[in-house]
């Protein structure tokens, strides 16, 4: 199965949102999905606030070969640092 990072979309007209899924890439763009790996709302007013990302399972799934989308790749490679070092705080503070 050829599986890819890329995003769902919610919300109504002219107020998006979107999750940002690994899914089989013969399905369609709002179709059933493997896993939910984070949000981008970019309705938010602040920037940094708009993506948020689940680092350690996005890791898994690149190691396993899923692909992630054009849109997708921009965001991991804005902000994963970010959410590794959240996740690796949270895990060393409990």
């Amino acid at each position: 199965m050829a599986v890819s990072i890329r995003m769902k979309q919610f919300g109504r007209h002219g107020r998006h949102f979107y999750r940002i899924v690994a899914i089989d890439k013969r399905r369609a763009r709002d179709g059933d999905v493997l896993e939910i790996l984070g949000t981008y709302d970019p309705s938010v007013k602040i920037k940094e606030s708009r993506v948020i990302l689940k680092a350690k399972r996005i890791k898994y799934w690149l190691s396993v070969g899923a692909q992630p989308s054009d849109h997708v790749a921009i965001f991991l490679e804005k902000y994963m640092e970010k959410f590794e070092k959240a996740e690796a705080a949270a895990s060393s503070g409990s």
